[in-house]
């Protein structure tokens, strides 16, 4: 599609594909492919860049590239002929046309993936009237303000199209960019974003079925009679669409099996029906879009089939086209055709009637539902959401001369203004309740050792999963009456990538963060593990997902710590083994989580270093063979990680030794000279000898041996961990007490594992030991960690070992 761009009146000559280069006197800047790379690499930096500036305000990356796009064209920087000319001349704009609307052709491809027609059938009454609501008065008042755009700025277009076309750019709600909000807002789950979601869908597929009115309606043949023929003839292709596309579809996604990979046969036969049907709804008079949005709606969501399909398009698309229709859209939008108080008063009108239409609407739909005010204040905003379904509007309007420059300006500030507030607002109005859950047992070490264990395992990939259910089948004991309940819950980055909008989509429903209740996707390997150790095991085992930015990863694990009642958390460390026995970063953001969740959970956190406990598979019960140690210096996290090993102890395959260093009497008080309160250092002892006292008391047998290690520094502490002999598991406090832990804090180099677990996997430590490191709650955060916090963010790179 021609950009209608009017830069001279002489219609420029075509440009050359590629060029001799710079040494045979070509300029690279005048042939169509070198000029084409600087424009997409300048557009993603530019839109990138300003995603990143405007991410602390939490806004969708759509208003980074509408902004960017804004910037590029006459606005801003085109006001320099000499920029335009040289950068975005006008004979090259039909090929960065071509190109954004080859992107944007996949794109829609990919909402329509979005889109589930079954759900669609099962939306409730009150979403279903407010999409109606936030459809129709909208819709009103934007026929309405056409009459008055007609008569002051919009002069001399086709009337009836200009009204459809108002009012369908006024009343559409951009259900990519609602579910990406309501994502960052961790509202997904809540009843507002079920309902926001359910009416927006509803109003994604209205506002395609009017815009195909719309576009019929604005052709350049003034019969009315052409305008029905391509009405009709797109009604007519969407039913053969329906008749004929879901079977083969689904015959391929019957073909492609779990764990396999696709067939390329059927990702290039798929992208070229996809493109077929482009070309149909384009020479039909539609734009090419609707036959892309349409097999998309169809294509079959369930299965390894569609998870390949949207692996291979979406960067591609997302990251370099897509950005291109931004840029596209931008250089029609000169803000400077806003001038005078008129255009200005008709701009604050449209916003107005925009927001007053969508907001009021579904205010008043709401309430008469018995949605609570702020609930119904929320969905309001929320359905005011704009974005590239509205460019996309305005674009056909604009190339179709439906809107003029002016119009189209206003159209786009309005677009822009509308989806901006809705984050800040409705953080403002709404903040979903958070009911305070009575848990009895937050730690493993409890007076009555026979309750049900809860315990919260997370993982970030395939990788973690064995060594996790091992320790699993470890933790189980055999003699505890109520047995271990586990809750498994996937850690999955919520990236701009549309298939995270997608699995969102889908695992919303099911509760808290994200739940996968009994209908899971075939290509969750996921599930597949943690059932069949369930069923091997005997032991309540619940899969679930949790899908968010890395920012606010830990309060997902938290609040699923709370409401599960889980006694520990068990996270992975965030290196992994590399074959040379050397821990290599999986990728910091991990660490950052772990310390987060170390400062705010409400239980015992365990942080495990994985080299391989019991090998890259599952063991059953009765192959277990292990030798687990517990260090034990002193304090509330080694009394936890003593507990946990007791409760190991219990399994028959597992034989657990414990190492308790003592300072040597004639050292006391030599080793370390930080002050340590009286009061506290005794209390700390009489809890310690306690809790010892049942350990002392039992026969060094097969099962459990204890033994105490007089050592007089912390040279000798190092040098007596190291000769501990070998195991397979490591059980450590993350902040031991007493005078001993004192003087190794000084060396510690993980926060999140403390002093001894980053002796454990130092280099100058020799082991194949896994290791899990304990911290045990008791209401507050560490002292030691605290600072660190406060000096680190999941955005920067910096390790912190």
């Amino acid at each position: 599609m021609a950009s209608n761009a009017t830069v001279g009146q002489k219609c420029p000559s075509p440009m050359k594909a590629t060029s001799n280069g710079v040494f045979q006197g070509d300029n690279p800047l005048d042939f169509a492919l070198p000029l084409a790379i600087l424009q997409i690499c300048l557009v993603v930096v530019l839109t990138r860049g300003l995603a990143f500036l405007l991410r602390p305000l939490r806004q969708p990356r759509v208003i980074a590239e509408i902004i960017g796009g804004i910037l590029l064209g006459p606005s801003v920087l085109g006001r320099s002929n000499s920029y335009l000319q040289a950068i975005f001349p006008p004979k090259s704009l039909t090929v960065l046309d071509t190109l954004a609307n080859i992107g944007l052709i996949f794109f829609l491809f990919l909402a329509g993936l979005e889109i589930d027609p079954k759900a669609l059938r099962r939306t409730g009454k009150t979403a279903l009237a407010i999409a109606v609501a936030g459809i129709g008065l909208p819709f009103a008042l934007g026929i309405g303000s056409s009459f008055l755009l007609r008569a002051t700025i919009s002069k001399g277009v086709n009337a009836s199209a200009f009204l459809v076309f108002m009012g369908v750019a006024l009343s559409i709600t951009a259900f990519p960019v609602l579910a990406r909000i309501l994502a960052e807002l961790k509202l997904l789950t809540t009843d507002v974003g079920r309902m926001a979601m359910s009416a927006a869908a509803v109003n994604d597929v209205a506002a395609w079925i009017l815009l195909a009115l719309a576009v019929a309606l604005s052709g350049s043949n003034s019969s009315p009679v052409v305008s029905l023929w391509v009405f009709l003839s797109g009604c007519v292709f969407v039913i053969c669409l329906i008749l004929i596309v879901p079977p083969i579809f689904k015959w391929m996604a019957r073909r492609c099996h779990d764990g396999e990979p696709v067939e390329e046969i059927y990702i290039c036969a798929t992208l070229a029906a996809v493109l077929a049907a482009g070309f149909v709804t384009d020479a039909i008079g539609i734009h090419a879009m609707f036959g892309a949005f349409v097999v998309g709606v169809l294509f079959p969501k369930e299965g390894p089939f569609a998870c390949a399909l949207v692996e291979k398009v979406e960067d591609l698309v997302s990251g370099l086209f897509l950005p291109l229709y931004f840029v596209s859209s931008g250089l029609k939008t000169n803000v400077a055709t806003i001038q005078g108080l008129q255009s200005w008063g008709l701009l604050a009108l449209v916003i107005f009637t925009a927001c007053f239409g969508k907001i009021v609407g579904t205010i008043v739909v709401s309430l008469s539902s018995k949605v609570p005010l702020r609930e119904a204040l929320a969905l309001g905003f929320l359905m005011n959401t704009k974005g590239l379904v509205e460019l996309i509007v305005l674009n056909i309007g604009k190339d179709r001369k439906v809107l003029n420059d002016q119009t189209f300006a206003i159209m786009v500030l309005m677009a822009l203004f509308t989806t901006f507030i809705t984050t800040p607002v409705v953080m403002a109005v709404y903040r979903p309740a958070r009911r305070k859950m009575e848990c009895k047992y937050r730690t493993i070490e409890r007076k009555n050792p026979n309750t049900q264990l809860r315990i919260l395992v997370c993982f970030h990939s395939a990788r973690n999963i064995p060594s996790m259910i091992n320790l699993l089948e470890a933790s189980r004991g055999v003699e505890k009456h109520e047995g271990l309940s586990v809750y498994a819950l996937h850690l999955m980055e919520l990236s701009e990538r549309s298939s995270a909008i997608l699995m969102v989509h889908k695992a919303r429903k099911n509760g808290l963060p994200f739940w996968n209740k009994g209908r899971r996707s075939d290509s969750d390997h996921v599930v597949v593990a943690f059932e069949a150790f369930q069923q091997l095991s005997q032991v309540t085992v619940r899969s679930m997902t949790s899908i968010s930015s890395m920012a606010d990863m830990h309060e997902d694990i938290c609040t699923t710590a709370e409401s599960k009642r889980a006694a520990i958390i068990i996270l992975p460390f965030h290196k992994h083994q590399r074959m040379d026995g050397s821990l290599e970063t999986t990728r910091t953001d991990f660490g950052w989580v772990n310390r987060r969740v170390l400062e705010h959970a409400p239980c015992s956190v365990g942080i495990l270093v994985d080299r391989g406990l019991g090998g890259t598979t599952h063991v059953s019960a009765s192959n277990v063979s292990y030798l687990i140690t517990v260090l034990f210096f002193g304090g509330r996290d080694d009394r936890e990680a003593l507990a946990y090993g007791a409760r190991m102890a219990e399994h028959p395959g597992i034989s657990l030794n414990i190492i308790r260093f003592v300072v040597e009497p004639e050292t006391i008080g030599e080793i370390a000279t930080i002050d340590v309160e009286e009061n506290s250092r005794l209390k700390t002892m009489s809890l310690d000898e306690e809790f010892l006292s049942e350990f002392k008391k039992i026969p060094n047998d097969d099962s459990i041996r204890y033994e105490e290690k007089a050592v007089r520094n912390a040279t000798e502490s190092i040098a007596a961990i190291c000769g501990a002999g070998r195991c397979n598991l490591y059980l450590v406090g993350r902040m031991p007490d007493g005078e001993l832990a004192l003087a190794l804090r000084k060396r510690t180099e993980c926060p999140e594992l403390g002093p001894v677990g980053s002796l454990l996997i130092s280099p100058d430590f020799s082991t194949t030991a896994s290791v899990l490191v304990i911290q045990q709650y008791h209401g507050n955060i560490s002292p030691s960690l605290a600072p660190d916090m406060e000096e680190e963010s999941p955005n920067k790179d910096s390790e912190s070992c």
